[in-house]
C-alpha cells in the first residue's frame, strides 16, 4: 500500500528550464511587435459632427444637447425607482408582518386583495382590474369619475356607470381635471354641458415629485417665493366641501372611490388632496395595478383604482389615447396618424412650426428633421417622431380641445328620476360658485395656442371577466373574415388587370385602398420633398455624413 502524499508538489525548476520560458515569451512578443508595425497603427475615427454648410446647424445641436439632458434625467429617475423597490422589498422581507403606518388595511373596509396578487402574471392583469374595479365600486359611498377636460366625452365609460347606476344608493361625481389645457370659454361650456346629467367638479391636480414631504411646508419655508406651477392646485377646496356636506347629511363615514381611463390623473387628484406622495404618480400609464385605501379624514376615506380596461372594438384614436397598451397592440405609427387625424390640420402646423403635408408620414419625416431625429446616414426617425407626438398627446403638456355637442341626450341607463337622485344629497349651489372661483383662478391657453380636436364620442370598457375571453376569438374571426375577402378581392382585380393594366394601377393610386400603396406612395413624396428643400438651401450637402 503506497503512502499518501501530505505536502504538495514542489513548484520550484531549474534556472535552464526558468530562462527558457522567459526567452520564448520574449521571442512571441517581438513577434506580435513586427506583425503590428506591418498592419500599421489605426486610430479610433472621431465623430465629425455637424459640418458649418449643414442648415439649421445651432437648432440641431441645442437639440441634441436637450436630448442628452432629458436622458440624463430620464436615467436618473429609474435609478430612484429601483432603489425605492428595492428598500420596499428589503422592508418587506425584513417585517412582513408590518404595513405602512399612512395607509390603513383594507381588511377593515372588508376588502381582502392585496398588491401582491395583483403582480402575479401578465396574463392574468386584466382579471385582476376587473376585480379590482368592482371592489372599489362595491366598498366606496360615491364614486368620482375622472375625465380629461381636453376629451371629457371620450373619458367616460358607459358600461361603467351603468354598473354604479344598478348598483343603487351609490353618488357619481365628475371631475374635470387637467383644467389648465382648456382654453377658459371651452371649460365653461363643457361645465354647462355635464352639470345637466351630474354633479360636476373643475380640478386642477397638483404634480409633485416623487419624494416624500408635505406641500404646506414647502409654502411655508418659501413664503417670499411664488410656488412652482407643479405644486398650485385647484378645485381642491371645492371638492372637499362637497364630499364633507354629503357626509354630514349621510351623518356616518364615508368611503370615495376614485376610477378612471388611465393617465388621467386619478393617483394624483388624492395625492394634492390628501397634501402628501400617497400613491405613485407618473408619465407612464396604467401604474395603478392595485386599490389603495388612504384615509383623507376620521369620516372620510378615498380609495385609489386602477385603470379602465379598454375594449378592443374601439376607434384606432380611443385606442392610441386611452389603452396604456396602444403602443404594444398598436405599432407606433398607426396610433400616431390616428390622432392626428382627429386633429386640425392648420393648428398643428402652427403648434410644430412644420410645413403643410399632404399625408401623416410626410408629418412625422418633417418632425423628425425639425426636432433632430435622425438615424444613420441622416434619415429622419420615423417612428421616432409618432412616438413623441403619441407621448405628447397622453401626457398633461400639450393643450387641445373638443367642442361639447350642440344638444344635451341622456344616455339609455340614466333618465330624469337617475338625475335628480344623483344630486341629491350636494349643496349644488355652493359648488357652483367654487368652479367659478377655480376657473378665474386658472390661467387657461387661448384658443390660438390649442389645437382643436375631433372626439370619437364614449370609449366602450370592459368589466366582466368573460367578456375578455370572448373578445379575442372574435378579433381573431374578423381578421380571418378580412383575409379572405383580400383574397376574393385579389382574384378579381388579377382578372380586370389583365384587360386594364395602366386604368387599374392609377385608380388603386388614386382612391388608396391598399395600405402597402399608400405608404410607398407618401415614401416618394416625402423624399422628394425633403431633396428639394435641401438642395435649394445647400447645393453641396453631402450624403453620406451623419448628422447625430
Amino acid at each position: 500500500m503506497k503512502r499518501p502524499k501530505l505536502k504538495k508538489a514542489s513548484k520550484r525548476m531549474t534556472c535552464h528550464k526558468r530562462y527558457k520560458i522567459q526567452k520564448k515569451v520574449r521571442e512571441h512578443h517581438r513577434k506580435l511587435r513586427k506583425e503590428a508595425k506591418k498592419r500599421g497603427h489605426k486610430k479610433p475615427r472621431k465623430d465629425p459632427g455637424v459640418p458649418n454648410s449643414a442648415p439649421f446647424k445651432e437648432a440641431l445641436l441645442r437639440e441634441a444637447e436637450l436630448r442628452k439632458q432629458r436622458l440624463e434625467e430620464l436615467k436618473q429617475q429609474q435609478k430612484l425607482d429601483r432603489q425605492k423597490e428595492l428598500e420596499k422589498k428589503r422592508k418587506l422581507e425584513t417585517n412582513p408582518d408590518i404595513k405602512p403606518s399612512n395607509v390603513e388595511p383594507m381588511e377593515k373596509f372588508g376588502l381582502c386583495k392585496t398588491e401582491n396578487k395583483a403582480k402575479s402574471g401578465k396574463q392574468n392583469s386584466k382579471k385582476l382590474y376587473c376585480q379590482e374595479l368592482k371592489k372599489v365600486i362595491e366598498a366606496s359611498d360615491v364614486v368620482l369619475e375622472v375625465l380629461d377636460a381636453r376629451d371629457p366625452l371620450g373619458c367616460r365609460c358607459p358600461q361603467v356607470e351603468e354598473a354604479i347606476v344598478q348598483s343603487g344608493q351609490k353618488k357619481l361625481v365628475l371631475i374635470l381635471n387637467k383644467s389648465d389645457l382648456v382654453p377658459k370659454e371651452n371649460l365653461e361650456s363643457w361645465l354647462n354641458y355635464l352639470k345637466k346629467e351630474l354633479p360636476t367638479v373643475v380640478f386642477r391636480a397638483s404634480t409633485k415629485p416623487k419624494d416624500k414631504g408635505k406641500i404646506t411646508k414647502r409654502v411655508k419655508a418659501k413664503k417670499n417665493a411664488a410656488p412652482f406651477r407643479s405644486e398650485v392646485c385647484f378645485g381642491k377646496e371645492g371638492l372637499w366641501k362637497l364630499l364633507g356636506g354629503f357626509q354630514e347629511t349621510c351623518s356616518k363615514a364615508i368611503r370615495v372611490g376614485v376610477i378612471g381611463f388611465p393617465n388621467v390623473g386619478k393617483s394624483s387628484i388624492i395625492n394634492s388632496l390628501k397634501q402628501e406622495q400617497m400613491c405613485n404618480v407618473g408619465v407612464s400609464m396604467g401604474l395603478t395595478r392595485s386599490m389603495q385605501v388612504v384615509p383623507l379624514d376620521k369620516q372620510i376615506t378615498i380609495i385609489d383604482s386602477p385603470s379602465f380596461i379598454v375594449s378592443p372594438l374601439n376607434s384606432s384614436s380611443a385606442l392610441a389615447l386611452r389603452s396604456p397598451a396602444s403602443i404594444e397592440v398598436v405599432k407606433p405609427m398607426e396610433a400616431a396618424s390616428a390622432i392626428l387625424s382627429q386633429a386640425d390640420a392648420r393648428q398643428v402646423v402652427l403648434k410644430y412650426t412644420v410645413p403643410g403635408y399632404r399625408n401623416s408620414l410626410e408629418f412625422f419625416t418633417v418632425l423628425a428633421q425639425r426636432r433632430g431625429m435622425h438615424q444613420k446616414g441622416g434619415i429622419p426617425n420615423v417612428e421616432g417622431a409618432a412616438k413623441l407626438l403619441w407621448s405628447e398627446w397622453t401626457g398633461a403638456s400639450l393643450a387641445y380641445y373638443c367642442h361639447p355637442p350642440t344638444s344635451w341626450t341622456p344616455p339609455p341607463y340614466f333618465n330624469e328620476s337617475i338625475v335628480v337622485d344623483m344630486k341629491s344629497g350636494f349643496n349644488l349651489e355652493e359648488l357652483e360658485k367654487n368652479n367659478a372661483q377655480s376657473i378665474r383662478a386658472i390661467k387657461g391657453p387661448h384658443l390660438a395656442n390649442s389645437i382643436l380636436f375631433q372626439s370619437s364620442g364614449l370609449t366602450n370598457g370592459i368589466i366582466e371577466e368573460k367578456d375578455i375571453h370572448e373578445e379575442l376569438p372574435k378579433r381573431k374571426e374578423r381578421k380571418q373574415e378580412e383575409r379572405e375577402d383580400d383574397k376574393d378581392s385579389d382574384q378579381e382585380t388579377v382578372d380586370e388587370e389583365v384587360d386594364e393594366n395602366s386604368s387599374g394601377m392609377f385608380a388603386a393610386e388614386e382612391t388608396g385602398e391598399a395600405l402597402s400603396e399608400e405608404t410607398t406612395a407618401g415614401e416618394q413624396s416625402t423624399r422628394s420633398f425633403i431633396l428639394d428643400k435641401i438642395i435649394e438651401e445647400d447645393d453641396a450637402y453631402d450624403f453620406s455624413t451623419d448628422y447625430v
